[in-house]
């Protein structure tokens, strides 16, 4: 059977459609992709921030002691959901991983994962990732409304969140890190 032009354009295109969709090799793209559309995260107005009223969440340890969210207040906090299998989470942790070697010592860094211990290990080890990875023992607060992932919050000394972005970032671009630095001198 002999294709014409336009069959064997078809079947290139179906060919490169299921290498993205159904290949490890697409989730490589995917993240590559994700990595080039990543942007700064948008900063709230004051008048439009939300305050984090509940901080009593428990948390399990995945490659850390568990931890008590109660320990956050009054402190800058990153918290990033995040999954291993998630190409835009993938493209966004070594932005993250950098931030997290300048910051760890000034910052509460907290990544939740609903993966296993093993898997989050493996992972890390794999890329020499070091991030604070916790699962859940409870609900967190009603204030972290996560319907995708990546979602991350960056939540000022006094509660509030300063920046919700859903979806990847550049979370080791010169605006963060100028964020960073104006929320620590509060």
């Amino acid at each position: 059977m002999k294709l014409n032009k336009s069959q064997r354009s078809n079947l290139i295109f179906l060919i490169i459609m299921a290498t993205i969709f159904f290949t490890p090799l697409g989730g490589k793209v995917k993240e590559f992709v994700a990595r080039l559309m990543s942007t700064s995260p948008s900063i709230e107005n004051v008048e439009n921030r939300v305050v984090v009223t509940d901080y009593n969440w428990r948390l399990k340890g995945l490659n850390i002691k568990d931890y008590n969210f109660e320990e956050a207040r009054g402190k800058v906090v990153f918290l990033n959901y995040w999954a291993t299998w998630c190409p835009p989470c993938r493209a966004e942790i070594p932005d993250i991983q950098a931030l997290y070697n300048d910051y760890k010592d000034k910052v509460e860094f907290v990544f939740i994962t609903n993966e296993k211990e093993t898997i989050v290990t493996d992972f890390f080890q794999k890329n020499k990732y070091n991030l604070p990875s916790y699962n859940q023992l409870n609900t967190g607060p009603i204030q972290f409304k996560v319907s995708s992932i990546p979602t991350t919050y960056i939540i000022n000394k006094k509660g509030e969140i300063v920046v919700h972005k859903i979806g990847p970032a550049d979370w080791d671009g010169k605006t963060v890190r100028k964020l960073l630095e104006s929320l620590l001198a509060e």
